[in-house]
């Protein structure tokens, strides 16, 4: 669905002079985010140090204070992961608007696989490639540059608070936590959630519908120990064999999550996602269908939907003739606004408990979990970020779309704060390949996004101050 504004679009002054400030900046935008790529911030020690992470967030923080912020703070969030943490004081009486990324990255999976170092920012074909260049280091860039943008047009005119995020990707709470612990820290009237992105290059959007999520360790055994599969094979209980039925039967025949007690017949509402469009985006191999029933956007946004991460087991190269006596899996459950997160992990564990073959012995514990998200769009911040990505993207509409991931903090701020207005933008597209290998963003996304963002500030800070004189 297309959102318009009976506003106007800003004024061609403020829009000139910021796109320009925008534009000059990128060469030295470019250095500064390949020098937080480099930093292999992965939230997970059995994985990267913890000293990665520890630098990234120094390294914005030391940014923060290059941009004036008067009170930058490393925060210690509950799950042993730093946040930070920054305030800039704005006029007497201006709204305070929050601004979110977060500086922790998926793993890189297979390096060799990638065409580049996921950790060397390398420019390919017009687009930046390195792991966290679109989720969400380059988050963190679109909002500097924005704050540079409007210092260098004459001041920022409202106050602003930053929060970087340390652990987003794990999923773990640090910082939902913290906020509960601290609920006066991040109150703001606005926020913008820097942590989403554009259905494609070109085509400014904000996302309404984020999905929950819900993860489980699952773990089964069957023996004391493996056993060689010629000599037992055929009577031997096999964990991995147990597992790959469990994990089976949370789909249908047609690839539909299927979980008892879960509902999956939710409808999408708005703006529809053409089959074609999906395979294209998606990358689907020729030939190969796509799995579920219903319309994209229902699967993608209003449905259920489950995947397994990764599978303990032993791989192909080096693997013995042995019946497994143990097995492990990592299942992600996406669920829609509405659902409680927690009450669907529940719900998976009793469906994975429930389908173990044999007597197998089955442990299912949590791995993190985080509530949907549902945005108000006729708030009045929606048309003011209409009218600033209207601009800055010449005349283009703003499009509300609904994403399938999840980003926990959202739901915890909603909560928190239900008088602020929420806003979810950001810089992947559909070629961005967040999470995957070669990861990348495309610059000019950057651009535009960073003039958008400095632009709704302006209008935003005016709206509510024509408010306040009516």
């Amino acid at each position: 669905m297309q959102h318009s504004s009976p506003h106007s679009s800003p004024d061609a002054g403020p829009h000139t002079a910021i796109a320009a400030s925008v534009a000059a900046m990128m060469p030295t935008a470019r250095e500064e985010l390949a020098r937080l790529v480099a930093f292999r911030s992965v939230a997970d020690p059995e994985q990267f140090p913890p000293s990665e992470c520890e630098a990234a967030a120094r390294w914005v923080a030391d940014a923060l204070r290059g941009e004036g912020f008067t009170d930058v703070r490393l925060l210690d969030t509950p799950d042993g992961t730093q946040s930070v943490y920054g305030l800039l004081p704005g006029p007497q009486g201006a709204p305070t608007v929050l601004l979110y990324a977060h500086y922790d990255v998926q793993p890189p999976l297979d390096e060799d696989a990638w065409t580049s170092p996921p950790f060397t920012l390398t420019e390919r074909a017009g687009r930046w490639y390195g792991r966290g260049a679109a989720d969400c280091k380059g988050g963190v860039l679109m909002h500097l540059l924005a704050l540079r943008a409007l210092r260098a047009a004459g001041g920022v005119p409202v106050t602003v608070k930053v929060i970087v995020e340390g652990s987003e990707e794990q999923g773990t709470g640090g910082l939902e936590r913290y906020a509960e612990q601290h609920p006066e820290l991040l109150t703001a009237d606005t926020i913008v959630i820097g942590d989403s992105g554009n259905v494609r290059a070109g085509q400014p959007t904000v996302t309404a519908v984020l999905r929950g999520m819900a993860m489980v360790r699952v773990r089964v055994d069957t023996l004391e120990g493996n056993l060689h599969s010629g000599a037992f094979g055929g009577a031997a209980p096999d964990a991995l064999a147990a597992l790959i039925r469990m994990l089976d039967s949370l789909r249908d025949a047609d690839g539909s999550t299927s979980v008892d007690g879960l509902d999956s017949s939710g409808v999408w509402p708005g703006t529809a996602y053409a089959d074609e469009a999906f395979r294209e985006d998606a990358a689907v191999l020729e030939g190969v269908e796509l799995i579920g029933s219903g319309a994209v956007a229902d699967r993608l946004w209003a449905r259920p939907a489950v995947t397994v991460l990764g599978i303990d087991c032993p791989p192909v190269v080096g693997a013995t003739p042995s019946v497994q006596a143990s097995a492990g899996a990592l299942v992600s459950l996406r669920v829609p606004p509405g659902v409680d997160a927690g009450e669907a992990a529940r719900l998976l564990a009793d469906h994975l408990r429930a389908r173990a073959p044999w007597g197998a012995r089955v442990t299912v514990d949590p791995a993190g979990e985080g509530q949907g998200f549902l945005a108000d769009t006729t708030s009045p911040a929606y048309a003011a970020m209409a009218d600033a990505m209207r601009a800055a993207y010449e005349g283009a509409e703003m499009a509300v779309v609904g994403q399938g991931g999840s980003i926990p903090l959202t739901a915890t701020l909603a909560g928190l704060y239900p008088e602020a207005e929420i806003l979810l933008i950001g810089l992947s597209d559909a070629a961005a390949r967040i999470h995957a290998v070669d990861e990348s963003v495309d610059p000019q996304e950057l651009e535009r996004m960073a003039v958008a963002e400095a632009l709704f500030v302006l209008g935003y800070a005016e709206q509510r101050a024509e408010g306040s004189r009516a």
